[in-house]
């Protein structure tokens, strides 16, 4: 059987032990995403920072992204970044279309700021696969990711999904879906645990809402290897603040 591939991100190593955690930042101006980086590296530093660039109101210009990223860099100093451009289509605050995604995604890569990069799924694939190259060549890693609002879809499809993104060459897969029942959880949990034995590689899944909220702290069992929490704002439905969900991940800690 192939060995298990974790992915280090700094000083957090994902797919190893307990999940890691990750915590956003939501903020539209520096100064705003100074104060945000401020309060988290304060809490703690064996975290994952996200960094939602479609909320900075310069995301668009590259100069102003570049800037901004590193001070974010300065401000969180070893702590591993992951910078995401959530589209519009996908419950982030922007449309735009592939060209410019992909614009601000390589304006990303050659900032020199960040250790991981989101890639939404799905997008043109020749233009995902030409990213992810560049990401390497960078040194970045590739967070590949999918998220519906609306609904789980079914198992096989989840999985399928999931294994898509590594057969492009992502190094992490991560998939969030909506509950509309219990059985909905189910099937995420059940997806997760069968994506997580087949790629022998990272994933990050989870189901939203408070419905779903027994999928953020229950990683371990099932094979994610991110979760998000709170230190200050959220950025989805459903996340748990980052001392409830350290304190959750202890108790339920496989031995």
């Amino acid at each position: 059987m192939t060995e298990f591939k974790t992915v280090k991100l700094r000083n957090v190593v994902l797919g190893e032990g307990r999940p890691a955690i990750a915590v956003p930042i939501t903020g539209k101006t520096v100064d705003d995403i100074v104060s945000q980086a401020q309060e988290i590296v304060q809490t703690a530093t064996d975290l994952v920072v996200e960094w939602r660039i479609d909320f900075f109101e310069g995301v668009e210009d590259a100069d102003q992204l570049t800037a901004a990223g590193k001070q974010l860099r300065e401000t969180i100093g070893d702590v591993a970044l992951l910078t995401t451009f959530r589209t519009k289509g996908e419950g982030g605050e922007l449309a735009l279309d592939d060209e410019k995604y992909f614009a601000i995604c390589e304006n990303v890569l050659v900032g020199g700021y960040t250790d991981a990069l989101d890639l939404e799924r799905f997008h043109d694939e020749s233009s995902v696969k030409d990213l992810i190259e560049k990401a390497h060549q960078n040194d970045v890693k590739i967070v590949m990711s999918n998220h519906d609002f609306d609904k789980t879809p079914e198992e096989d499809e989840i999985v399928s999904r999931l294994e898509s993104m590594k057969a492009l060459g992502a190094d992490v897969a991560k998939i969030a879906v909506m509950p509309n029942s219990v059985e909905d959880v189910l099937v995420l949990l059940n997806a997760t645990r069968r994506a997580s034995l087949s790629l022998q590689s990272p994933v990050i899944t989870m189901s939203m809402g408070d419905l779903g909220k027994v999928s953020r702290i229950a990683g371990e069992v099932f094979g994610s290897t991110l979760t998000f929490g709170t230190i200050g704002a959220a950025s989805a439905p459903g996340q748990v603040s980052y001392d409830h969900l350290k304190q959750d991940l202890a108790d339920l800690k496989l031995s």
